[in-house]
């Protein structure tokens, strides 16, 4: 099969027929093998039953459902883990991404060779609410990921080799970061491509203003996971150790000032536990113990964990 296009839906009954039906068109025009795999988020105003209707027309459209809202990364994992297209297309549902993009997105993956494209909205018609935000984490992701080359990691029309979606894990608000994942997994040729955007058609948006502190925190993750999730000791530990070295030190400079004071008949005008210095010391010391003790159990775990030797290996002749 040439593309399976992965479309996840909350609330989307509107404009699920004119979505699938321009896809159709798009693949019978240019001659590819699809199918259109929709993954219903727990929708409450009839996305099911719209699907399944549409299966009964067009055996090329495909839908799972979830028993209530997971999120749209949830969605696309499920989706990802079905899929038997040999490139895969993922747009949302809300007719704001063009299918008209996919034979330009299928052509560069095979003929460049390249492991993704990510869509690039360069002119917009989102509010400012939402356009600034995005914005900063995407300076934001640039910036902790090294990936320079896209504007845009949030955008929902992506192009990606199937062998990139069979190889990430996606949860959280991680759909936000899939170029930083793929990156993260060992796949290096990301690539853009600027798309059309559109307005909406039908309905109002699903996301509201907590989306960007959970993007956020999911963007620590990532950067945390990916450079120390299999030696989190070197991460712990090191912030452990030098904080109990400069805790130490301080300790040490305190307690011989007073050795000075007393070798030399100084009057000595404040005891050493009246001092600040004396408690920033013992809390660096105590924080530094926790620190190397938290880098030491997470030690533990990672290498009790069953994904510990779990390494991607692109080829290999036996």
């Amino acid at each position: 099969m040439d593309i399976s296009v992965v479309v996840p839906a909350y609330n989307e009954v509107e404009s699920l027929p004119e979505l699938t039906s321009w896809i159709k068109d798009v693949m019978q025009k240019h001659g590819f093998s699809y199918e259109v795999i929709i993954i219903d988020d727990g929708s409450n105003d009839g996305t099911w039953d719209k699907i399944e209707e549409l299966n009964q027309v067009d055996a090329a459209v495909k839908g799972i459902k979830f028993r209530r809202n997971y999120g749209k990364s949830a969605a696309l994992n499920v989706g990802f883990e079905v899929v038997k297209g040999d490139v895969v297309i993922t747009m949302d549902a809300d007719l704001q991404d063009s299918p008209d993009e996919i034979p330009e997105l299928y052509r560069r993956i095979k003929e460049e060779k390249l492991d993704l494209i990510s869509g690039w909205k360069k002119k917009r018609y989102d509010p400012l609410t939402k356009t600034i935000p995005t914005k900063f984490f995407n300076a934001a992701t640039r910036k902790m990921s090294g990936i320079n080359n896209l504007h845009d990691f949030n955008c929902g029309l992506k192009a990606y080799r199937s062998e990139v979606v069979k190889n990430i894990e996606v949860y959280g608000e991680m759909h936000r970061y899939i170029p930083v994942l793929a990156k993260w997994a060992g796949f290096k040729k990301i690539e853009e491509q600027v798309v059309e955007h559109r307005a909406r058609k039908y309905g109002t948006t699903k996301f509201g203003f907590s989306r960007f502190i959970n993007g956020f925190l999911d963007l620590l993750s990532i950067f945390f996971v990916g450079k120390f999730g299999k030696r989190p000791m070197h991460f712990f530990g090191a912030m452990g150790v030098l904080s109990f070295l400069i805790g130490t030190i301080m300790a040490l400079w305190i307690i011989g000032e007073k050795l000075y004071h007393i070798a030399k008949h100084i009057k000595i005008e404040r005891e050493v536990t009246e001092q600040p210095l004396f408690y920033i010391a013992l809390v660096a010391v105590i924080l530094g113990s926790q620190l190397f003790l938290t880098g030491f159990v997470a030690e533990l775990v990672s290498r009790n964990s069953s994904n510990r030797n779990n390494y991607q290996i692109e080829k290999e002749v036996v």
